[in-house]
């Protein structure tokens, strides 16, 4: 006799064409199997990376930081995945939508901080896109040669957006160890950029 959960999957599959081995991988993620969270990734992550890719005008850096998170929020979020309700792909796509809009508002929150900074005298407007080109690539080089988790901990904060409640849960670092390691770490990083742009 075929067991009770194949059967629910087979039947969810034929009723909706779907293959069985995706439906079985939409109910083992449902109920918190760590594999089926392997599988998925390996399954719908060029998905997720070109549609993010595509809305971020070919961003390649902020469409993987995007499709992590996404992966990331699904897995915690997989309670409220119901696959009776709609595909796994179709969930994670619309997660992906969300993170997409989430990369757009830091943009704007980054350039408002800009902006605000320059309108006070504490940098000069950055009008030129080799100045904007230099700094990214300065600030790149400092984040690299950061040790870790301080290198990890600036990147999420700062490169995926998440809060310092977000970044401790996701690395099992105390909170207020992270908000140290953030507010050293910035204060190096601006003497390390001070001291280049001197020298440019």
């Amino acid at each position: 006799m075929e067991p009770r959960h194949l059967r629910s999957v087979t039947a969810l599959a034929e009723e909706r064409s779907i293959d069985p081995a995706v439906a079985d991988l939409q109910e083992r993620f449902a109920t918190g199997d760590e594999q089926a969270l392997a599988e998925a990734y390996g399954r719908f992550s060029r998905l997720v990376h070109t549609v993010a890719l595509r809305s971020l005008s070919g961003d390649s850096d902020a469409a993987d930081d995007v499709t992590q998170a996404v992966f990331i929020s699904a897995w915690r979020s997989r309670h409220n995945y119901r696959s009776d309700k709609g595909t796994l792909s179709g969930w994670l796509l619309s997660i992906t939508r969300r993170r997409v809009a989430d990369k757009y508002a830091a943009y704007e929150r980054e350039r408002k901080k800009v902006e605000e900074s320059a309108k006070y005298g504490d940098i000069e407007a950055i009008d030129s896109p080799v100045d904007a080109t230099i700094d990214r690539v300065l600030l790149a080089d400092e984040i690299s040669q950061l040790d870790q988790p301080q290198r990890r901990i600036i990147e999420l904060a700062f490169f995926q957006d998440l809060t310092h409640a977000q970044i401790a849960s996701l690395t099992g670092i105390p909170l207020g160890t992270v908000k140290s390691h953030i507010r050293r770490t910035l204060a190096r990083l601006r003497e390390r950029l001070e001291a280049d742009h001197a020298a440019l």
